[in-house]
């Protein structure tokens, strides 16, 4: 018999009129945008950029991260069912949105960007990796508001019964998990920033973010329920294995990078003194 556990049955909707529903999960994906804004604003500043070159970029990563997240559902954990049913994609309101596929979506977003804007990649990809991170810890407490995407059953006095899913046993808050480890490493990202004003080495906030967010990714995905039915029974899920490949990217870019050791010299604006 399980006596300290934590039982969760949040009602995933703050309000409905009429047809109109407003989500937990909707609202805190927004933020995610609406904070990661407002930390890019402040580091532009410093580098003295446009406001107007953020909002471009703003821009391409909203489309980079929805696109890439539903199409990277789409083909790593229900590539059958929606090539069947093609129209289902553009449903993202029904779920299915995928952490890898947002990822792939945001680097190919950046590389269209640097392009139009004739800016360095490693430049602008390190900047959003700072919120990217960020945008990990409103995401998986979305997914926590949804009762979704929670753990294998456990004995620890933190665990979770989501009872609107049915569960009558505690589970692994494994949204929880991440959710933290994501928080810690935008406060690593942005010291490191901030600790130089923008004045590292370039290429480290991006291969860290590699590596520590996938790498967390890979042995929280232990502690998981299978996602898709073709999960069970393999040694390693979907999650895992495509967190593989980003973390040895991430490793690559990092050696690369301290390697070239690469630093931007920010112009300063001088500041007139009256005698």
């Amino acid at each position: 018999m399980h006596l300290l556990v934590i039982p969760w049955d949040v009602n995933p909707e703050i309000f409905r009129i009429g047809p109109v529903v407003v989500r937990w999960y909707g609202l805190l994906f927004a933020s995610s945008f609406l904070f990661g804004y407002i930390i890019l604003n402040r580091i532009f500043k410093n580098e003295n950029l446009a406001e107007s070159v953020l909002d471009r970029l703003t821009v391409y990563v909203a489309i980079g991260v929805i696109a890439g997240a539903r199409l990277g559902h789409v083909l790593f954990y229900e590539p059958g069912y929606y090539l069947s049913h093609p129209i289902e994609i553009l449903k993202i309101w029904h779920g299915g949105l995928a952490s890898h596929g947002a990822a792939i979506g945001i680097l190919i977003a950046l590389w269209l960007f640097v392009r139009k804007e004739k800016k360095d990649y490693t430049w602008v990809i390190d900047r959003v990796a700072i919120v990217v991170a960020l945008s990990g810890l409103f995401i998986r407490t979305g997914n926590l508001m949804n009762s979704e995407i929670y753990g294998v059953e456990t004995t620890v006095p933190w665990g979770f019964i989501f009872l609107s899913k049915g569960e009558t046993v505690p589970k692994h808050p494994t949204q929880i998990y991440e959710a933290l480890t994501y928080l810690f490493i935008f406060i690593l990202l942005y010291r490191i920033y901030w600790r130089k004003k923008g004045e590292y080495i370039q290429g480290v906030l991006i291969s860290l973010t590699l590596i520590l967010i996938f790498t967390s990714r890979f042995f929280i995905e232990f502690l998981k329920e299978d996602q898709v039915a073709f999960e069970s029974g393999m040694k390693l899920n979907m999650g895992q294995l495509l967190s593989i490949p980003f973390v040895i990217a991430g490793f690559i870019w990092l050696y690369i990078s301290l390697k070239q050791k690469k630093r931007i010299t920010i112009k300063r604006k001088s500041v007139e003194r009256k005698a």
